[in-house]
């Protein structure tokens, strides 16, 4: 029985037997800091998603931020550089498309791993897709005004 009156001290209060004496000791040793946030009353958002008509949304609607120009420009920005002609004479693009109708050429057959299809294949929708990537970056900052 001992144990279970006994109290226990921790940081910044004088014990944990009562809850009352945990108020009153909280109410004595208010500390202020800069690195601390104020006492605020944290939001629920289930509260606030009963005031938007129930519906409860964790991010904003337009995450993505589409924007047709950075689609447009990232293309255009992909196609000039891989159709200058640079591979043995032939651009990425050009060896892309060309292989493309090889393997149409035989067309139930899938093409074999072997293929210089693959490579570019792989090759050029990762530019493209790196392009793409960094044009949404570069282009929201922009207008968003991080940078």
């Amino acid at each position: 029985m001992a144990a279970a009156t006994s109290t226990i001290v921790g940081l910044g209060t004088s014990s944990l037997t009562s809850p009352s004496r945990l108020v009153s000791a909280k109410q004595a040793n208010c500390l202020t800091s800069g690195f601390l946030r104020s006492p605020v009353a944290a939001r629920n958002p289930l509260r606030l998603a009963q005031a938007s008509g129930g519906r409860f949304t964790c991010f904003e609607q337009n995450w993505l931020r589409r924007d047709l120009n950075v689609i447009g420009f990232g293309l255009i920005g992909w196609l000039a550089p891989s159709s200058i002609p640079v591979i043995n004479g032939d651009s990425l693009t050009g060896l892309f498309f060309s292989s493309i109708g090889t393997e149409l050429a035989h067309f139930p057959s899938p093409p074999a791993l072997t293929s210089q299809f693959w490579l570019w294949l792989v090759t050029w929708h990762l530019g493209l897709f790196i392009c793409l990537t960094f044009g949404q970056i570069g282009f929201k900052g922009r207008t968003e005004d991080y940078f």
